[in-house]
């Protein structure tokens, strides 16, 4: 039996990885690593096949339990465990370089004593920087000029993995993708946030004039790439993961907001975040050629699947805003 292990399995990202490839390969068997921080959570995982999906509750920067939880030779580790949000990363770096910098050695050196097959590192279109408009999307040669601490993180992760490819042999893969959307999102991003806000007719805080520029792509479509890099990516290789769908951030909100039928008055302006990143757009041609990969979901129809996902969910996401998730978001929202 085919066996991948999936750290940061329970995380949004993860999650939808681990229920997409075990519905796509019938004989695949996961081990799922998640030290369940605040955004880590096993009801991500609720209906999973119990003799195919193993769950370890272990820390990826701890080189011990690392070397417990990791089977000899499994077929890829891939590794989704990350502090991921720019907000947090402002409020407390250190965090984010502990389990995104430190962790991915430890996994590095894991991966390599266990002679596991394939690692691939799911990285983020951030480590690049922010676009000017009209500027070429980016490309995978892009020179790397991350803005905030966890961008920085994500970097520094990028290039051990790279060193441990060409130091040791390794054989690695590095995936950088667009903005995520989809079930079981953390709602302190974006679309998450702004869905619940406006469905509990609560305000929507807009950062500044709100027209930042992403590049949006369903969480389905990048669990197929991901697949496809596992199984056919190069060694050594980066591809970069994206659905060529811009939109302003405002724009977003205002289509949320009008599906749900919220007036537009519950959008809030608030003071921009330091260094925040103007554009980001990914240019997939490399992904496409090489692999054949290509995303499905039209935007407009993700975006609507995901607000009925929350519509139809909301004990899921009530449960994580009344719980320590709070405390974060008055601290940063509070007074901008």
């Amino acid at each position: 039996m085919p066996t991948y292990v999936v750290t940061g399995g329970a995380g949004f990202i993860g999650s939808n990885f681990v229920r997409l490839a075990l519905a796509c390969r019938p004989d695949l068997r996961i081990i799922d690593i998640d030290l369940l921080t605040y955004a880590g959570n096993l009801e991500n995982l609720e209906g999973l096949p119990g003799g195919r999906h193993t769950f370890i509750r272990a820390d990826i920067t701890d080189p011990e339990a690392m070397r417990k939880a990791v089977p000899q030779d499994a077929d890829a580790l891939i590794n989704f465990a990350a502090e991921t949000h720019v907000d947090r990363s402002i409020l407390g770096p250190l965090a984010f370089v502990r389990t995104n910098v430190v962790g991915t050695q430890v996994l590095l050196d894991a991966a390599r004593e266990k002679k596991i097959r394939r690692f691939i590192q799911i990285s983020t279109d951030e480590v690049y920087g922010s676009l000017a408009p009209g500027e070429t999307p980016f490309a995978e040669d892009r020179p790397l000029a991350p803005s905030s601490p966890y961008a920085a993180s994500k970097a520094g992760a990028d290039l051990l993995v790279l060193a441990a490819h060409h130091t040791y042999g390794q054989n690695v893969g590095i995936t950088r993708c667009s903005n995520n959307y989809g079930p079981y999102q953390f709602p302190e991003k974006l679309i998450p946030l702004m869905l619940s806000n406006a469905l509990e007719d609560k305000p929507l805080p807009v950062y500044g004039d709100g027209r930042q520029v992403r590049d949006w792509i369903h969480t389905d479509d990048h669990s197929r790439a991901i697949m496809a890099v596992v199984e056919g990516g190069r060694p050594g290789r980066i591809y970069n993961i994206g659905s060529r769908s811009e939109r302003y951030n405002i724009d977003v909100v205002r289509l949320i907001l009008k599906t749900l039928g919220k007036p537009e008055s519950l959008i809030r302006h608030v003071t921009d975040r330091p260094g925040h990143d103007r554009r980001y757009a990914i240019d997939p041609s490399r992904i496409q050629a090489e692999l054949g990969w290509q995303a499905d979901v039209p935007f407009e129809a993700g975006l609507a699947r995901a607000i009925q996902w929350y519509r139809d969910h909301q004990d899921w996401w009530r449960r994580i805003k009344d719980g320590t998730y709070r405390e974060f978001y008055e601290k940063w929202y509070g007074n901008r």
